[in-house]
């Protein structure tokens, strides 16, 4: 009779001692998605310049002090999933979350771009985000020129959802007054 496999999920505090022993690369690019150890994708050129131009949109949110811009930076969701969002933007602190890495009740929007990760980012990621409660998520569709909008988490999903195209604008939920353009986020002239 063949033995069951058992996993070992591991906890964030695993996760970081881990990284803190050598056992990952400096360049490893892995999230801690429910326990489990996940690869992120590799970074394409369209991808990177997409989120340049996202923190170059928000930029004026932070330089007024309403916001803390994350880039590529850790947010703990929970015991066992921390994610590393292309943007967040995060709740103002002085102390720039140097005594620990922003939880859920610290965001207010994260930012996916998804260049060859759409499927992962709308089926796995935005799921996550939804039940620890962080109140708007965004899905940049690189590929699609599109962005999917989420917001009012409830359980393990959002009840509002929408996809903007070229030609439309978006303001997050926190900042009304700070409007941009699809097409400004997507690089299209």
């Amino acid at each position: 009779m063949a033995e069951p496999v058992t996993r070992y999920r591991f906890t964030v505090e695993e996760f970081h001692r881990m990284g803190e022993a050598g056992i990952f690369r400096e360049d490893d690019r892995l999230e801690l998605i429910e326990g489990e150890l996940v690869r992120m994708s590799p970074v394409g050129s369209r991808h990177a310049a997409c989120v340049k131009r996202l923190v170059d949109l928000f930029l004026p949110l932070q330089a007024s002090r309403k916001v803390l811009l994350g880039v590529q930076d850790p947010v703990r969701l929970d015991d066992r999933t921390e994610v590393y969002p292309d943007v967040s933007l995060l709740r103002w602190r002085s102390d720039y979350y140097a005594s620990g890495h922003p939880g859920p009740e610290a965001v207010w929007l994260v930012v996916e771009v998804s260049e060859t990760s759409l499927a992962y980012d709308r089926e796995v990621k935005v799921p996550l985000y939804a039940r620890a409660g962080v109140p708007e998520a965004w899905v940049v569709d690189v590929e699609g020129r599109a962005l999917w909008v989420y917001r009012m988490p409830e359980g393990a999903v959002y009840l509002e959802v929408f996809r903007l195209g070229v030609g439309e604008e978006i303001a997050p939920q926190a900042f009304p007054e700070h409007r941009l353009r699809v097409q400004d986020i997507l690089g299209i002239p």
